[in-house]
Order: structure tokens, then sequence, then C-alpha cells
């Protein structure tokens, strides 16, 4: 199967309705169907979640069941699917659209995550009092403690993802009673609002709908729908969202500006021919710079991203470090994960914005799955997709210059991503790989300046997503693995100057030292640990250590 499925594409279509009727006993025999088909078919999905707590999960599940309403079992499978981390994985309890599993009602807002907090970006004009209003609480619950509680009936890759594509299950009835934010099923919630520097309570009442009042996780200002955002111009990024892609030159800064937002053909013109188009454009003009902007493209069939790979590489006037920029978000998934993917590898792109919301490798393409009894039909992920190696892995791919929008930037439609691009002078420092450059100083043996230049990148704001800690961990391993007990001690000892506050980073430093035969520091080092970390899994790691030691 070539095409990866896309979050849109999943929301639409893939549920038929659950029996309203079964007893316990039969969703019970569910809940052990899919139990089964994990283990006999998908047992490579146990790579975030081990089998064993994958099944603690289930026992206690089925457990539950008899005591729970139907709303409340849905929701239950989604939060066992949710285990994987893997976003094509799962259920869809998305009541914006027809099918849902939950056969439900949505509240008539749309919640959107800015760099300073979750805001009502939009909702229905019976409730406009709300909109561009901060979210504090939902249902009494702070909405930090909201968010933690429906994220694990959501299939999250990462945070990011969950914040660009899941924030619709804090409008969803069912899962806030499911998820404990409410203690029964209410079809109409209070939310406390903050906006204008005042804080006030607004009761939204649950409406049928089956379809998004809008396009790419934005509602759009039509008929009885309300977009928090001026709307008397339109940014590029949201502009012209009836296109799968567009492109515009823009001639103050010398810059080709192209938005794609699926790894689909559009029906007016197929991928190829596009970009034809695009770098066509580039070589007969006087063009500086090409901005490609994902931040909403949500993936479709990765095998359509060749003309954008090549294109950039054949491109000499484009491919070079400060004439080329992509910009990322949470919602650059799937497909678009292999095609910012290869742009990382093949060509010297400056990548801006936030994080993707896909794994850098991760499991795609999926199956449906339908259960017995109840008919519900989950998908489980089966494609293996790698196109980096192992130690280049990730949670996300990180921007190298980070920049996130607040509410207010969006609401005057000013766009921080593409005001930074049109600032940026030469390559202005920026490191295409920083762990490259650092090994490349390590290699050459320059200890000191592999020192100071770590510290440096680790406390520039441009690199804020990179997560450096844990980079550093891996390498400290590797040259511990090769039995470099000398080199690995300087990485791990430069990883705990750098995050003193990390009990996993001292606990890393123990083991180095007790495996470079230094016991009596790593005994210090692990009793470090665990008056960092008395009850968390650093400390219990430490004090497992320290026994293992005693008996050896």
């Amino acid at each position: 199967m070539r095409t990866l499925c896309t979050l849109l594409l999943c929301s639409l279509s893939l549920f038929t309705c659950a029996q309203p009727d079964l007893d316990a006993q039969a969703w019970q025999e569910d809940l052990r169907f899919l139990q089964h088909t994990v283990h006999q078919d998908y047992p490579f999905l146990f790579k975030k979640v081990t089998a064993e707590v994958f099944d603690a999960e289930v026992e206690k599940f089925h457990a539950a069941i008899p005591g729970l309403e139907t709303h409340e079992v849905i929701v239950g499978f989604s939060r066992i699917l949710s285990l994987f981390e893997y976003g094509h994985t799962g259920l869809r309890l998305n009541a914006w659209y027809k099918h849902n599993p939950l056969n439900g009602v949505q509240l008539p807002f749309n919640a959107v995550a800015f760099k300073d907090g979750i805001f009502i970006q939009g909702t229905h004009q019976d409730y406009a009092r709300a909109l561009g209003a901060k979210i504090l609480e939902v249902a009494g619950t702070p909405i930090e403690t909201a968010l933690e509680a429906v994220k694990k009936a959501f299939p999250a890759e990462n945070d990011f993802y969950f914040r660009a594509y899941g924030l619709h299950l804090l409008g969803n009835p069912a899962v806030l009673h499911a998820q404990g934010i409410t203690d029964e099923l209410r079809s109409e919630i209070t939310l406390k609002l903050e906006k204008d520097g005042k804080t006030f309570d607004l009761s939204f009442r649950g409406m049928e709908t089956d379809h998004f009042p809008g396009r790419y996780g934005f509602i759009q200002q039509q008929g009885e729908w309300l977009d928090a955002r001026e709307q008397s111009e339109t940014p590029l990024w949201l502009d012209q969202l009836e296109k799968i892609y567009y492109f515009k030159y823009l001639p103050e800064q010398k810059t080709v500006y192209v938005r794609q937002s699926q790894i689909q053909d559009d029906p007016s013109e197929n991928i190829p021919a596009f970009y034809e188009r695009v770098f066509n454009f580039i070589e007969e003009n006087d063009v500086e710079k090409l901005v490609l902007d994902v931040r909403l493209n949500g993936g479709g069939n990765n095998y359509k991203n060749k003309p954008v790979v090549t294109g950039i590489i054949r491109s000499e006037k484009i491919n070079q470090l400060g004439k080329f920029f992509v910009i990322t978000s949470g919602r650059t998934f799937s497909a678009c994960q292999n095609l910012v993917n290869e742009l990382h590898n093949y060509t010297n792109a400056i990548f801006i914005g936030e994080p993707t919301g896909e794994n850098i490798n991760f499991y795609g393409d999926n199956r449906l799955i339908e259960l017995p009894n109840s008919k519900l039909s989950p998908r489980l992920s089966f494609a293996w997709w790698q196109d980096k190696p192992q130690w280049e892995d990730g949670p996300y791919l990180p921007p190298q210059i980070a920049i996130s929008q607040t509410f207010a930037e969006y609401q005057s439609n000013e766009d921080p991503v593409l005001e930074a691009i049109w600032s940026f002078e030469g390559d202005e420092g920026i490191i295409i790989s920083p762990m490259t450059y650092l090994e490349g100083l390590f290699v050459a043996g320059d200890m000191e300046k592999v020192s100071s230049e770590a510290k440096r990148l680790a406390k520039d704001p441009r690199y804020s997503y990179y997560d450096f800690e844990s980079q550093f961990n891996r390498a400290g391993y590797n040259l511990m693995g090769e039995k470099q007990f000398d080199a690995a001690l300087f990485v791990f000892q430069l990883n705990a100057s750098i995050y003193p506050d990390s009990p996993n980073v001292w606990d890393s430093l123990a083991e180095g030292h007790w495996k470079a035969g230094k016991r009596e520091k790593a005994v210090e080092l692990y009793n470090k640990v665990i008056a960092m970390d008395p009850k968390g899994p650093a400390g219990t790691n430490a004090r497992r250590m320290l026994k293992v030691m005693e008996d050896h």
C-alpha cells in the first residue's frame, strides 16, 4: 500500500457506529479479539509500550467494562490503542465528522494551541462572546490537567501532534466524562475563559454536526461560524486553502513562497507539473529565496515527494544555506514527515517554526480491524518508515530556528516565522545538524571547543526544541559500548554540567563511572540520584544499580 493515511481521511471514514445495546460480555469479547490480533499480527507495535504494560492495561479495562456506559467503553478502547503512541493507530473520537464511533455531539468551539496558551480560535455565532478567549478551565478542571486527561484517549506521537490534532477532545462531552473531567455525561459544559483582561464563565451546549466548519484545523468565518482572526486580509499560510498548494512571488523579498498542505495532487494541477512551474519561475526570475510552508500538511502519498526533493537538489540557485527555508509545525505529519526527512537528508534547507507532529521514523500505513460484536473499526499500523538511521531517530524533527506564534499575532495576521525569514541574512551561524557539528569537533580532539560550543548551542533559543540532553546521553552510551570509557565520561560530565537538575543525566554519569571501574565515585553519584529523585524512575534505577554493584 503506497498511500499513507492522512489524519483527515482517517477522521472521515474509518468508523461504523457501535451497537448501543451490547452487554458487558460482548464488549469484553471484542477487547480479547483486539488483544489477540495485536499479539498475533502486530507485535512489532510494541515499541514505545511493552507487551506487559499493554496487557496489564487490557486486564484493568476488561475488569472495569461491566460498570461502564457505552461511551465510556468506546473511549476505553481508544485509550488502549493510544498506548502505542502512533498517530496512524487507534480510534478517532472526532464528533465534528459523521461516522465517528461515539455518534455524539460536539461543543461548538475550536480550541487551538498558541505560544501563550489554548485559545478559542473559532466558534458558533451563538457563543461570540468566547471568540478569542483563552481557556483557563474545562468544567472546573484547570486546562493543563484537562489536556493531560484527554490526551490519554488520543494516539499522540508527541505533544506537538496532540496539540495540533487532539484539542477537539476538549469539546467532546463523551470524552470529558469518560476521562473524569465531568462526573456524568452532560450536554452542556462550562468553560472558564479570559479575554481583554477579564475572566468569565460561559456554558456551551453540544450540537450535532457532520462536518468541521473550516479547513486544516481552523474554523473559517462563514455563515454561522466566526473566526477570531481579523478578516480584512489573509496571511500567506492561510490563503487559498481551497487549493492543496499554490505559490506566490514576493518581489520585495525576492522570494518564492509555496504553501503545500497535502501530499496529494491538486485537481487542477498535479505535483510534478506544479513544481516544474515553481522551479522554472525561480530560474527565470530574480529570486534569492524559496520558502516551502508545510505547517498545515497532514500527509498523503509519500511517493509524490520526489519532484519536490529532486527539484531542490537540482537548483544550485536555491539549494544553499540561507536560501531555502521549510516551515513546520505539529500538523506536519505522515507523508509530509517523509518529505521533511528527505529534505533534511539531501538539501541545505533551514527548518523554521515548530517541531513536526510525527516521529522521525514511524509506523504509518494501517489496516482496518473490525471488532466482531460492536463493529468498531480501529486501525493498526503495519508499515515501518525509516528515512534516517536509528541514531538520528527522535520524537520529532526539530527546527533549527524555533519560532511559535502567539494568539495576538494570529488574530492580527502577523506571521513571526516569515518575518524571521525576511530578516535572515547569510547563514547567521545556523548549524544544520548540531550533533554532527559537535561530533566533528570531538573527533578532531578539540575538547575545549566541544564543551564551550555544546553549552552555547544548548542555551541558544533558536535550538530550544532540540533535545541536546538525550542526544548527549545517547552519544555517551555509544562511546561506553565501544569501551571508550574516558570519552564517555567526558560526554556524560558535559551533559551533567548543562543539565544539572536532571536525575537521568546523573544516573548515566554514575553508570559511566561504574563501567570505567570507578566504583566509589559511582556509588556517590547513585546516592545523589536517589536524593534528587527518591520516588521517580531515575531514583528507582539507582537503587537497583547499587544492589547490582553490591552483588558483584
